[in-house]
């Protein structure tokens, strides 16, 4: 079943056990699927496939965690808790993420494929890496070992 479905089929269950915060969460993701997909029909291309989706459920997962360090700086540890509850329901319907090693050794292979020898390259190694490892790897953190690797 595709990444669209398993999200459809969550929030069934999750309705019919009436557990609201997952409901809430899960309309969130779909909201922002088919809004993702009316942006795609008004450029003339075809629905998110699940590469397209894991991107947007990363992209979420970014602006909870950025939301609830905010509230935790802003002293709101009940929001930043929500938030924290949020992103652990994200993650479900995302693959594993790389720990840092992991993310090294993909970086050094990627370099070695593209042949990259100096920081005018690092776009085409960050896109070899986004190509294979989308929803898998922190690409902000990534973007930071590959610099190195460069010597950046």
């Amino acid at each position: 079943m595709s990444l669209r479905g398993n999200i459809d089929e969550a929030l069934k269950t999750a309705q019919k056990a009436r557990e609201a915060e997952r409901v809430s969460t899960l309309r969130l993701m779909r909201a922002a699927i088919q809004s993702d997909d009316i942006a795609r029909r008004g450029e003339g291309r075809d629905e998110a496939g699940d590469a397209d989706i894991l991107q947007i459920l990363a992209k979420m997962v970014k602006q909870r965690e950025e939301s609830a360090t905010a509230f935790e700086a802003g002293k709101r540890p009940e929001l930043a808790a929500k938030e924290r509850a949020e992103i652990a329901l994200i993650r479900e319907f995302m693959p594993r993420q790389m720990d840092e090693a992991e993310m090294r050794a993909a970086a050094e292979a990627a370099i070695k494929e593209t042949g990259a020898s100096g920081m005018r390259d690092m776009g085409k190694v960050v896109g070899k890496l986004k190509e294979r490892y989308a929803g898998s790897m922190d690409f902000s953190r990534a973007s930071g070992i590959v610099k190195g690797l460069l010597g950046g």
